[in-house]
């Protein structure tokens, strides 16, 4: 079983409840756990125009199926949960994002892990932080290292 975790976020269509509906969605993905998720947080958009403030998460989960696997299954929720991809870093009802996939480093045209922004991100790294302190990315870094210095851009645990 690989330990992988999760980015979620949403600032459209009730956000909230976009999270807990994808991560109820995620517990049922075939060979895969749910293992723990973070509080929830708000914070400040990243991305083009005037966007609502997200919601954003981490979830654990444990899972026997490969990398791309993984990565379509997730899709299938986004698009359930009614993602549209047309602009770039725009609003979306849900995002999920393989931050981390056991130690393993991924580069593939549709996946790249760990995360290519990870460590910009304090609304990834801050409930990564919660879910394990003691996290630490292929390169050696921890978690904790990234987010000292990581700016706060208004995070605030809800």
């Amino acid at each position: 079983m690989a330990r992988v975790f999760v980015g979620l976020g949403s600032n459209l269509s009730g956000p909230r409840q976009q999270l807990q509906s994808a991560l109820a969605s995620m517990a049922g993905i075939p060979h895969t756990a749910l293992l723990h998720h973070s509080s929830f947080y708000c914070s400040a958009p990243v991305g083009p125009g005037e966007q609502p403030d997200y919601v954003n998460a981490a979830a654990e989960l444990e899972t026997d199926l490969p990398p791309l696997e993984l990565l379509d299954r997730l899709q299938a929720i986004e698009n359930a949960q009614g993602r549209e991809r047309s602009v770039r870093w725009g609003a979306r009802t849900l995002d999920l994002d393989i931050l981390l996939f056991d130690r393993q480093r991924i580069d593939e045209p549709r996946l790249q892990v760990p995360h290519l922004r990870i460590a910009e991100r304090n609304f990834v790294l801050q409930p990564l932080a919660e879910l394990d302190p003691e996290l630490t990315l292929p390169s050696g870094e921890t978690i904790a290292e990234l987010l000292q210095r990581c700016p706060q851009n208004r995070l605030q645990k809800i």
